[in-house]
């Protein structure tokens, strides 16, 4: 099904896309390629919708620094300095937080009217042409992205893409989660996380990584056991206090690579992913007035991103998010439900 979502600022006509698949429902707009809901049963067969979002194209173009439900590329996360090295030359991209550079903005993918070029009752794909220079990154790039629901109650995200340049790709999905509903803001910091990783990356105060590998336990990181994620949120721990709360990498160690579940529902997530690292923001600075008029405040929302290491580009120690000319990247991270 296709609906209107809107006119945007330009006067183009945005669409809202669903597809379903056994007991999920999701629906897609060709604004910013935005998930823009997922409907899940709980134990009782009760369907709630589990993503945070917008009622319509405006909703994402003017209120959404949150990034919800956002296709983020060419590079997900942070660059320090705004800038990296590739092969003899330095690439220099916008800084759009402070002197670094988040999610590759300003000019973010999630702010683009995509191309959808398949839409069949259980899968969408999206495309972007990205010019050379686009947000500093060389080459021109064909990219796109496609959301499957399939019968096992489970969310595909893939992303393909090729340039005609050595260039970044390192694309995530910036969907928060709140498994209770999320109309019911104020369970989502009590969700239980496990997170198998036994390292994570802390950061500075603007959020780039140090450099450290950092092992989780002893500290309020170790979610390899399931905890609620506001049982340490609160401690009096450097990594946390300098972000809010959580907002780091975690490395990939295992599939799934995480596990969240609301024991109020019953619903449960999986992550799978290809990617070697996974970024946990617990919300800590959400301030939007989303779907049906819910105010989504601090923490009423958790983020699971697949993706590189953050400033990756910078640390060649660590899994490198570049691309040859002509290579074609491909990734993908699945989301699997139960109840």
């Amino acid at each position: 099904m296709k609906t209107s979502f809107g006119k945007l600022h330009s006067g183009e006509e945005a669409f809202l896309y669903t597809i379903s698949c056994g007991r999920l429902t999701a629906t897609v707009t060709d604004y910013g390629a935005h998930l823009v809901s997922l409907l899940v049963p709980n134990r009782d067969g009760v369907v709630d919708d589990v993503v945070l979002g917008f009622d319509d194209a405006e909703g994402y173009r003017t209120g959404n620094g949150g990034f919800l439900g956002a296709t983020v590329g060419r590079n997900a996360n942070r660059i320090g300095g705004a800038s990296f090295p590739l092969g003899d030359t330095k690439v220099r991209v916008r800084a759009n937080e402070g002197r670094n550079n988040l999610h590759s903005g300003p000019d973010c993918f999630h702010l683009r009217l995509w191309k959808v070029v398949r839409h069949t009752e259980n899968s969408i794909t999206l495309r972007l042409d990205s010019p050379k220079g686009d947000q500093g990154f060389p080459g021109n790039a064909l990219i796109r992205v496609t959301y499957t629901l399939e019968a096992d109650a489970s969310l595909h995200i893939t992303y393909d893409a090729i340039a005609d340049r050595d260039t970044v790709f390192n694309m995530t999905n910036h969907s928060y989660f709140n498994l209770a509903g999320h109309q019911n803001t104020e369970a989502a910091i009590h969700q239980e996380l496990i997170i198998p990783g036994r390292f994570f990356n802390p950061d500075d105060a603007a959020n780039i990584p140090t450099g450290e590998l950092r092992k989780v336990e002893g500290t309020p990181f170790d979610f390899r056991e399931p905890k609620s994620i506001s049982r340490d949120i609160g401690e009096d721990y450097e990594c946390l206090k300098l972000q809010g709360g959580y907002d780091h990498n975690f490395e990939v160690f295992c599939s799934p690579c995480a596990i969240l579940k609301d024991p109020g529902s019953g619903r449960s997530m999986a992550v799978h992913t290809d990617c070697p690292g996974i970024q946990f923001y617990a919300g800590n600075f959400l301030n939007e007035h989303g779907k049906g008029g819910v105010y989504y405040g601090k923490r009423t929302g958790i983020a699971l991103e697949t993706q590189f290491y953050p400033d990756a580009v910078n640390h060649p120690e660590w899994p490198q998010p570049f691309t040859k000319a002509g290579e074609k990247y491909h990734s993908e991270t699945v989301y699997k439900f139960s109840w």
